[in-house]
Formats: C-alpha cells, structure tokens, sequence
C-alpha cells in the first residue's frame, strides 16, 4: 500500500483560501506585536543572552506564590523579571544587572531569599551571567545570520532551477520565519540562542521541503512537452510528492512532541517552536511556494496551455 498512491487533490485553485488564511495569521500576529511592544517596550520577550544580566533559576521545596516572590525581590533588584519555569514551585529571575559569573546578584538572592523563606527552602539550580555588551554583540549576529540564510536560499534555488523558483521559494521561507517569530512573540516565549537555533532549523526544514515539489516540478515540466497546463503540471508535482511529505512531517512531530513532554523544561520552549515551524513550513511548501511560483510563472513565463474546464459536478478525489 502508498499513502495518498493516487492522489488528485486540487491544491492551485484553492489557493486563494491560502493566501487569505496567511494573510489573517500575519496580522493576528502583527497585532499581538504592537500590543507587546506598547506594553512592553519591545515585542519580543529577549532573554539574558540579548540584553545581558544574570539569569538564576531557584527551585523551592513547595509551590511559591509568584505575585509574593517578586514583591520580595522588586525593591531589591530593581527591574528583575520574575517568571514560572514548568512547575508552580520553579522560577526564573532575570536581573538587568551583571556581575562576573553571576556572583554578585546570586548571592543577593539567596539572602535576600533564606531571609524570607529560609536556607532550606529553596535551591539555585543555574545562574548564567552575560555581560551587555556581549548581549548587544549575540543580537546583531544572529539578525545577520537568519538574513545571510535568507540570501544563501535565493542563490541556491536560483542556481539549482531558475530565478522563478528562488523567488517563489524566498517568498515561502519568509513567510515560515515571520509566522514562527510572530509566534514567538504572542506567547512571549524567551528569546535565547536556542531560539535563533530553531528558527534557522526552521529555515532548512522548509526550504527542503520546498525543493523536493519544485525538482518534481521541473521534472514534470520537462516530460510534459508544454502540452498540460501549468497548474496541472504543478498540482500534479504536489499530489506526486504527498506521501513523501506527510511520512516527513509525522515522523518529525513524533519526535518533537517527545522532546517536547519527556525532554524538560530546557527543551520544551525549543520543541514548541519547532513543532510550530514545521507545520506552518510543511503548509506553506504545497499552498504558498506553488502557488506563489504559479502567480509569478502566470506574469512572467511562456505561454503553457490553458487549463480546461473541469465537467459540472465533477470534484476532485483521493484515495488513500
């Protein structure tokens, strides 16, 4: 048995249907980045590793009241950034201010900690310090190396097919990033290196899912002599490809969703994203790179035959 073996799904004429559910999801997202921004002063909720600080992360004996916790630190340290870290009795501490290896603010902490709680009610699990300048440094490398992604994308698509497919491609990946970073932001997951790590996975995972239809399409493209439409030739390449492209991204779920429930809370934020990006990158291969190869393909190609009518009554169909 072949999964999908004669698949026959008409994916370029519902492709409006994409273009609107795309559209609404980037502007949900914009939406939920200006009101961070306004609240927050910035729309992404960037970790020690961008701003610098000191990270310590307390594990207490028993559930701890958040709310008590940071009205116990705030007039102390002021502008630490007091948040849950899994369970009701782990927290994260990010403190704006840095000393080397995190001594002097971890060692403010506890006393300030055993004074209220005392020594044995709690225990420093981690404390990472990064100096501003460092942070500074570690934000415009990690810009530069999803837009140095971007760029290696376009050349490659673009060497391997044609400049059509580079764009339709390029157009696709940002789309995969923007959504991903968008989401991020919504939920106000931390931005780590971790983060930059998944997002650029992110990048790789699409693009390769983009090239495997595109090199069908080529394929198609030759064979078919320029007598099938060129959206049949495209929903043809697409239908061809399915099985391969539901086995990947069930195989690779399976293993982010363990990651995600058995690998703890330092991965957890990490496979949240991934599963993310691999359905929005899964998505946008078959409704967004085709069809975006289609538009650009309907402006600037040669001329294919046009598409014929389809019978009243007659429906697309599947078997599996």
């Amino acid at each position: 048995m072949r999964l999908f073996g004669h698949a026959h799904y008409d994916f370029i004429h519902t492709r409006r249907v994409a273009y609107i559910g795309s559209v609404a999801a980037l502007a949900v997202g914009l939406l939920f980045a200006i009101v961070w921004h306004v609240r927050n002063g910035s729309w992404l909720n960037y970790g020690v590793d961008f701003t610098g600080g000191t990270l310590v992360q307390v594990s207490f004996n028993q559930p701890t009241d958040e709310a008590k916790l940071r009205e116990i630190v705030q007039p102390v340290i002021p502008g630490t950034d007091i948040s849950r870290f899994g369970a009701s009795n782990e927290f994260l501490l990010r403190a704006p201010q840095f000393n080397a290896d995190g001594a002097g603010v971890t060692s403010t902490l506890q006393t300030l900690l055993t004074r209220h709680f005392g020594a044995s009610a709690f225990t420093v699990v981690r404390t990472e310090a990064v100096g501003p300048k460092v942070g500074n440094e570690l934000q415009s490398r990690a810009l530069l190396a999803v837009l140095v992604s971007f760029l290696a994308t376009l050349m490659y698509i673009a060497f391997r097919f044609e400049w059509r497919f580079g764009l339709a491609a390029l157009i696709a990946t940002f789309h995969d990033t923007l959504l991903t970073i968008f989401f991020i932001s919504a939920f106000q997951l931390d931005v780590s290196l971790p983060t930059v790590a998944a997002v650029l996975t992110i990048v790789g995972y699409s693009l390769n899912d983009t090239v495997i239809i595109f090199d069908r399409i080529r394929e198609n493209l030759k064979s078919s002599r320029k007598k099938e439409a060129y959206e049949s030739i495209l929903n043809r390449s697409i239908n061809e490809t399915l099985p391969r492209t539901v086995l990947t991204v069930s195989t690779t779920l399976a293993t982010l969703y363990s990651l995600f429930f058995l690998g703890g809370e330092t991965l957890r934020e990490f496979a949240e994203i991934m599963i993310i990006g691999v359905m929005v990158g899964t998505y946008s291969s078959i409704f967004v790179a085709s069809p975006v190869l289609f538009e650009i393909y309907k402006k600037y190609g040669e001329k294919l035959p046009e598409r014929k009518a389809a019978p009243s009554g007659a429906r697309a169909s599947a078997s599996v």
